[in-house]
């Protein structure tokens, strides 16, 4: 269950949007966590941490060593907690019945000023709608769109397979502060985008008729779940999303789960992850696209993808040139 610690802010070590990076002295019996940790804050839910403020945090998945990217997570600064915050318009609440549920204006609800324009939405117009498994596809994706058409609106469609705050992503910050992104979305659970959803299929239409996006990108937040069997994994929802985007009449485009470094043999070529969800889950056809590189390594690749898009499968094989990529990536 839940690990509680006290500490002691001793630093500040930066920010991003809606996220504080802190260095804090934690008290913890002995043979448990102690010394100096890493801890993130969201200053919305918790008021701005300052030098030598007390603080309680949840270290569970740090002292568990699992993919937090290394921080425990600062909960509440009991001396200075933020008292009759503004409850704002909204009546969406995310994360809903834990201690931190927060209430957001959803997008199309009664009191947003997009209600009219989304109340009977259901056409995406075609709009391309890329789908991915993992959250650090997203630049790379980007970055493919950017190689053809620099000037092109690109909102990022967060679920909520991965982290719940959008404020967890340096990803988004950056992309955002480089003018790469338009706007973000967080649907389900997820929360603190630029426009909140409580669907996917509402997410896709919020980007495409209120942030007025030429291209959706569709990925969980940071830190994916995965047990190592064939359906226990995060990544399912992105045959969701494939089905998503059809219904809406958008254009999906699948973004394979690739790797050639991964230790785990289920992950090596094309991840079984890609070959579930759009094998198995998506039931809507998609553009499934694959660098056109010569070498021995994506050409085993594209045949891994081909079994998806044979006669009997309902998926297109798409060949996609990959000049510029490198240098839209170092970018």
């Amino acid at each position: 269950m839940i690990q509680w610690r006290e500490g002691r802010v001793t630093r500040v070590r930066g920010s991003w949007q809606g996220a504080v990076e802190l260095d804090v002295d934690v008290a913890a019996p002995a043979g448990s966590l102690s010394g100096s940790c890493r801890a993130l804050a969201y200053p919305v839910l918790t008021g701005e941490p300052l030098v030598g403020d007390l603080v309680l945090l949840n270290t569970t998945a740090l002292e568990a060593g699992l993919g937090t990217g290394g921080y425990a997570f600062v909960v509440a600064i009991p001396a200075r907690i933020p008292l009759h915050p503004p409850l704002g318009p909204g009546h969406l609440v995310k994360a809903r019945y834990t201690p931190q549920q927060v209430l957001v204006l959803g997008v199309d609800e009664q009191g947003s000023p997009h209600h009219e324009r989304l109340r009977d939405a259901d056409d995406l117009l075609g709009m391309p709608v890329v789908v991915a498994d993992l959250h650090s596809s997203v630049p790379a994706v980007l970055a493919g769109v950017r190689s053809v058409r620099p000037q092109a609106r690109v909102v990022y469609l967060m679920t909520d397979g991965g982290a719940l705050p959008a404020w967890f992503s340096r990803t988004v910050a950056g992309l955002r502060d480089a003018g790469w992104l338009a706007a973000c979305v967080t649907a389900g659970q997820a929360f603190g985008g630029d426009l909140e959803a409580v669907t996917v299929h509402a997410g896709l239409l919020a980007g495409r008729l209120v942030a007025e996006a030429d291209v959706a990108v569709v990925a969980q937040g940071p830190g994916n779940l995965g047990t190592g069997t064939r359906w226990g994994f995060s990544g399912v929802a992105a045959g969701e999303a494939v089905n998503a985007a059809a219904v809406l009449r958008g254009r999906p485009v699948a973004a394979l789960r690739v790797s050639s470094a991964d230790e785990r043999e289920r992950h090596r070529g094309l991840s079984h992850h890609s070959r579930t969800a759009l094998g198995r889950v998506a039931l809507a056809p998609a553009d499934v696209a694959v660098p056109a590189f010569d070498d021995p390594f994506w050409c085993g690749v594209r045949a891994q993808a081909a079994e998806l898009c044979t006669p009997s499968g309902r998926h297109r094989l798409v060949d996609v040139p990959a000049d510029g990529l490198r240098e839209a990536l170092e970018t």
